[in-house]
């Protein structure tokens, strides 16, 4: 009973573990789609370069400590985003969706390529990498999970007082109406830069912490697939929330997991008959609908309240 009991206590440690790693992937994606209005199809390449230069730098070719690897990956996504960010933000709408697709390609296609095996792993990605012993999720999970909450709160917590600071005004006022924010005397590109290069490094992060807790990399971390995933997390938890991100990977995760127990290898497209109810009945995410509701109800109580006064 007692193993039984440790099996599901480690198994639901895993999950939150994992829920928390994306939940710093979906607010990242947040502060680029739904603060700033910036469509990226290419956001999963600052997370698999996250994962793959932790994987790299901390693995037998380079036998980096954990600090130093952590500060190496968030100064890579730092410089990967500022230059990225430069060339495909002079675009907007589809176009700039498109480049940024284009990017996270390149990136897919080099860790797939034969040439660079010896670092990358080619197709087969890279596994059982050596990890410091006193962050093994195998060996200490419960500490992993304590490293990753503590990251999970920073990053929500930087980025909470960015969009609530008077940069963070401007980048809604960007995704509102851009052409009057510039007309009001903001660089709206300096802003959408900014947005894009945080997004970039908390993505790169997340990456990270998942190389770290899964002890694997494979070029799907840099797909379409995982832009889509994150994409979906935003959408269905509520864009422009934060809040919602963090709610959209927890079901994800949990819904994806259950599914496939359910229905086996049919599990995607009951997913996705899901998600078409969850955009069709809460074309705003669970937090943007239920925020909704809240205002028009409250609305409605003070125009209630009004005409009981004869106002």
């Amino acid at each position: 009973m007692q193993r039984a009991e440790s099996g599901a206590a480690k198994f639901w440690q895993g999950m939150i573990i994992q829920i928390l790693i994306f939940a710093i992937f979906a607010m990242s994606y947040d502060l680029l789609l739904g603060y700033t209005g910036i469509l990226s199809f290419g956001h999963a390449m600052f997370f698999g370069t996250g994962g793959y230069a932790m994987a790299i730098l901390i693995g037998r070719n380079f036998n980096w400590s954990f600090g130093m690897a952590l500060l190496a990956v968030i100064l890579i996504a730092l410089a990967q985003s500022l230059i990225f960010g430069v060339l495909s933000l002079r675009v907007k709408g589809v176009y700039l969706a498109m480049v940024t697709l284009a990017f996270a390609e390149m990136f897919y296609i080099l860790a797939e390529a034969g040439d660079f095996r010896k670092y990358t792993g080619a197709d087969d990605g890279l596994h059982g990498f050596p990890v410091p012993g006193w962050l093994s999720a195998t060996d200490h999970r419960t500490r992993f999970y304590y490293l990753t909450l503590i990251f999970f709160v920073a990053a929500f917590l930087i980025i909470k007082r960015l969009v609530d600071s008077p940069t963070g005004k401007v980048m809604v006022a960007t995704r509102e109406n851009e052409h009057r924010a510039t007309m009001i005397g903001f660089n709206t590109f300096w802003y959408k830069l900014t947005a894009f290069v945080a997004a970039g490094v908390f993505a790169a992060l997340a990456g990270a912490l998942s190389a770290m807790y899964l002890v694997s990399v494979t070029p799907s971390m840099l797909s379409l697939g995982r832009t889509i995933d994150v994409l979906a997390m935003t959408i269905i938890g509520g864009m422009g929330t934060l809040v919602g991100p963090i709610l959209g990977a927890s079901i994800i995760q949990l819904l994806g997991y259950w599914l496939e127990r359910w229905f086996g290898a049919s599990w995607t497209l009951v997913y996705g008959i899901l998600f078409m109810l969850i955009v069709i009945f809460l074309p705003y995410g669970i937090v943007g609908t239920l925020r909704a509701r809240s205002f028009q109800i409250r609305d409605g109580w003070k125009q209630l309240q009004q005409t009981l006064a004869g106002k």
